[in-house]
């Protein structure tokens, strides 16, 4: 959900602190992986709107920097495909990267993605569905050189 890994590290420690104070809270409705998955959801999506209102993420700004970024990250792949994947789903609407990276890199159930997001089954696949199109269109028509 975030390309810093001082963010992402932030937001790990920040899961886990809430996680741990809203222990009690667990009803047990769902899996407790399940449980934790939302309250990460929940604090990825919180920092990124805070990022928004403080100003931080300027989209043209993101765009335009963003291959850059990626190439000079150490622990992404500097091969052109990899980056241009990156930076596709990096610019997708957060809810919708959301649920990609679920879907396609955690390899979680529509059901699952369901609990975590609030959101129907039907909607979710719907969302996937578009945001794979958004993808492939970005992979075709966008320069391999950043």
């Amino acid at each position: 959900m975030v390309l810093s890994h001082d963010d992402s590290d932030n937001l790990t420690q920040n899961t886990f602190i809430s996680t741990w104070k809203s222990l009690g809270n667990f009803r047990g409705e769902a899996r407790i992986s399940t449980w934790v998955y939302r309250i990460s959801y929940n604090e990825s999506l919180n920092f990124l709107n805070l990022q928004k209102c403080l100003g931080k993420v300027a989209i043209s700004d993101a765009k335009h920097n963003l291959g850059k970024s990626l190439q000079e990250d150490e622990h992404y792949r500097r091969d052109g495909i990899q980056i241009k994947l990156q930076t596709a789903i990096a610019l997708l609407p957060e809810k919708q990267k959301a649920v990609f990276i679920m879907k396609d890199y955690d390899e979680k159930k529509y059901v699952e993605i369901a609990l975590i997001t609030g959101t129907s089954v039907g909607a979710l696949k719907a969302s996937f569905h578009h945001t794979v199109q958004k993808i492939e269109s970005f992979m075709k028509n966008v320069n391999p050189g950043f």
